[in-house]
């Protein structure tokens, strides 16, 4: 993880416009995730696409949400791997028994 957002930060960095406000990476991550949802509703739900529509990839879009939120966590000094861990460790632990594990 720490490879991907240095690489992102390297992207970034060479425009001199830079990241943009938290808020408005807020406002594309959500935008992002509504063009993944579009592509899985497609894919796997009930509307299919219209004939004139592009057709674009479930991991296209999941990469443009990736890349949105590496973003804003460079922006804010987040260290994903960090918060990827603090997160493993709560399910972990307080929602270890939560669901019904898998027999071995």
């Amino acid at each position: 993880m720490k490879q991907l957002q240095e690489e992102v930060d390297q992207y970034i960095g060479q425009f001199k416009e830079g990241y943009f406000s938290p808020l408005a990476m807020v406002a594309r991550l959500t935008e992002e995730l509504g063009e993944l949802a579009r592509e899985v509703n497609h894919t796997y739900g009930e509307k299919p696409k219209k004939k004139t529509e592009k057709e674009k990839a479930i991991e296209e879009e999941a990469g443009d949400m990736l890349f949105v939120l590496i973003c804003l966590a460079n922006s804010l000094n987040i260290d994903l791997e960090k918060a990827h861990d603090a997160v493993m460790e709560k399910f972990s632990t307080r929602d270890r028994d939560r669901w019904t594990k898998k027999d071995s």
